[in-house]
């Protein structure tokens, strides 16, 4: 059996990573300043964007997951360059390989998102999204590589730390009685989903041959506002339930003007100023696997922040 790939080690890639070692899979991670081992898990330090040395580093490989992101003020720039490194890596190697992708690429759209909608985006994160995926399945179509994406909503859960809205600008908070201030409308419905259940995801695709050539939308439990999760999150944690309030847009443009992720986040302002639902029913119904139950996402990620402001 060949080693599985893991490009980055983020929140997704960790997880993932993780998850095959305990599956007993070969595990190799590969990011740009290494990493301190870990059991069953083999690091290297590369840059992912220089083709030849990510496809040598790839030698063996079973499968590739890229869960690599450029900075997000990088998109523009880093996306490309390392996006075409992974196909060629795919292509050199023969391994199949899974992108882990967002909602971006569709761009604003009425009603729930499904696998099939088409990839409109017109804003820059949107087309660099729609862009990957178009030109690793044009591959894929050609017999060049085998390629699939898994697509998540956001995601939180133990791990997530700074890029998720239900993370380091939540979590610690109300664990404090301290009040919430969240991106956009605080009570439209929303998707969230749930890291381990990304990474399941990610496995799963990638060992299933009829799973290829096509997007897959991570199993994800029905939609609820941010107020609503951040009670059940202070419900879980047996702390009274804080405030939640929408961050001015005022604050927000000053905010913006310090903070580069800010800044960026305006073009995907629209997925928290109204509803924004993911469909994952595709994937229930072809894996026959749902999304972990919600009680458990809530009770392992105040779990484990808890442990984590202990350390601090």
């Amino acid at each position: 059996m060949g080693v599985h790939v893991v490009i980055g080690f983020g929140p997704a890639g960790a997880a993932t990573a993780r998850l095959l070692v305990e599956k007993g899979r070969s595990v190799r991670v590969v990011t740009r300043s290494g990493r301190p081992a870990e059991p069953g898990i083999e690091q290297v330090a590369l840059d992912a964007a220089v083709p030849e040395r990510l496809a040598e580093a790839a030698q063996g490989a079973t499968a590739l997951y890229n869960c690599a992101s450029p900075p997000y003020h990088h998109w523009a720039r880093d996306w490309p360059p390392l996006a075409a490194s992974v196909n060629h890596a795919a292509e050199q190697t023969g391994a199949v390989l899974v992108l882990l992708g967002n909602l971006y690429g569709y761009g604003p759209v009425e009603g729930e998102l499904t696998e099939d909608l088409p990839l409109a985006a017109t804003g820059t994160k949107g087309r660099i999204r729609a862009d990957i995926w178009e030109q690793a399945l044009s591959l894929h179509e050609k017999g060049r590589i085998r390629v699939a994406e898994v697509r998540a909503s956001d995601f939180f859960g133990p791990g997530v730390t700074d890029g998720g809205h239900l993370a380091s600008r939540v979590v610690p908070r109300l664990l404090e009685g301290k009040p919430v201030s969240v991106l956009g409308d605080p009570d439209a419905p929303h998707s969230w989903t749930y890291l381990p259940d990304v990474a399941r995801t990610l496995i799963e695709v990638a060992e299933r041959e009829s799973a290829w050539g096509r997007a897959w939308h991570v199993p994800t439990v029905p939609p609820l506002s941010t107020r609503e999760m951040t009670g059940r999150l202070a419900g879980q944690a047996r702390v009274r339930p804080v405030p939640v309030r929408r961050l001015p847009s005022a604050a927000l443009r000053v905010a913006s003007l310090v903070s580069p992720l800010l800044r960026e986040l305006q073009e995907v302002r629209y997925q928290f100023d109204r509803p924004f639902v993911m469909d994952s029913s595709a994937y229930r119904e072809a894996f026959g696997a749902d999304a972990t139950p919600l009680d458990h996402q809530l009770a392992a990620t105040v779990d484990w922040w808890r442990a984590r402001l202990a350390r601090a």
